[in-house]
């Protein structure tokens, strides 16, 4: 009885919390919908599109606080999508989504928006419907930038513990009671991780910590962090495929992914690749970085 109180009493807890958050963290930008789902996302500037992909447990925000948006809006037309999932956008459970089926929604979604060949850029696990929208789509993406992205498959414990809200009935259970409250404990080790070595920038104090640990956040990062192997193993012998202009930047010092094994890997495969490794930098290349990311920016677009 006390651990059903409990647990009732933290959901309750945790759904008023996501409220506020939501409250306080209004759509920014507009809808688009394809095939039933509905597509938040946020425009800037003018020029040839430029399309960013946020990573896993992430939003628009993410790129917003960068600075990353307001930089590139000066000399492109920068569309930023929330992923399904995340931020305002939908994630039916009736669709897998892997990296190839949120890649063909993309596509989708850029049609309606009028674009027929844009810039691409994916951060993290964005980077891997990057990449499968340009295999897919080849005739649409002009130039890929692939940022601190995972490539190739290889073990990994870390996916089974972060995998565990996506579990049918018990999962539910976690993500609506113990796991956002779990989240905000360890918060501040995680964001020293997935920034460290370098610290966090004053600039992300304003991205919205609890709008990525409402439960049908957690559930979409969850079920990213289990398709992360499948979607690699998937990609793996396709890279060489990709002709367009690609741009690979990632920190050296990446603490979330081996940097040796997946975006230096990647650039010898992809011969006509660039590839930038920055040294001193984490997995947050975009934030810490910011004018290296929109270098390679203007790499892939031939600038």
């Amino acid at each position: 009885m006390m651990v059903g109180g409990a647990l009732a009493a933290s959901a309750v807890a945790n759904y008023v919390l996501a409220k506020r958050a939501e409250r306080a963290n209004p759509p920014e930008g507009r809808f688009v919908e394809v095939d039933g789902v509905s597509l938040h996302y946020v425009e800037s500037g003018t020029g040839d599109p430029l399309v960013l992909l946020h990573g896993n447990g992430s939003m628009i925000q993410d790129f917003e606080t960068s600075g990353l948006v307001d930089l590139a809006a000066k000399s492109f037309r920068v569309i930023v999508f929330d992923r399904p999932g995340y931020g305002y956008s939908e994630r039916p459970r009736t669709t897998v989504w892997s990296a190839d089926a949120q890649a063909n929604l993309i596509h989708s979604a850029l049609a309606r928006l009028g674009v027929s060949k844009a810039v691409v850029l994916g951060h993290s696990w964005g980077a891997s419907v990057a990449a499968s929208l340009a295999l897919r789509h080849p005739e649409t993406v002009t130039g890929l930038v692939l940022a601190s992205g995972y490539y190739y498959p290889s073990v990994r414990s870390d996916v089974v513990t972060a995998s565990g809200p996506a579990v049918p009935v018990i999962g539910d259970l976690m993500r609506y009671t113990v796991s956002p409250m779990l989240g905000r404990a360890i918060w501040p080790l995680l964001m020293r991780k997935i920034f460290g070595p370098a610290s966090m920038p004053a600039k992300f104090a304003g991205f919205p910590v609890e709008m990525a640990l409402r439960p049908s956040t957690i559930r979409a990062s969850a079920a990213e962090s289990a398709l992360m192997i499948p979607n690699a193993f998937a990609a793996r012998g396709h890279y060489a495929e990709l002709k367009m202009p690609v741009s690979i930047i990632a920190g050296d010092d990446d603490r979330i992914v081996d940097i040796e094994h997946q975006s230096a890997r990647l650039h010898r495969e992809v011969s006509h690749s660039t590839f930038d490794s920055v040294p001193g930098e984490g997995h947050m290349i975009h934030q810490t970085a910011t004018a290296r990311v929109m270098a390679a920016i203007d790499t892939a677009a031939g600038r």
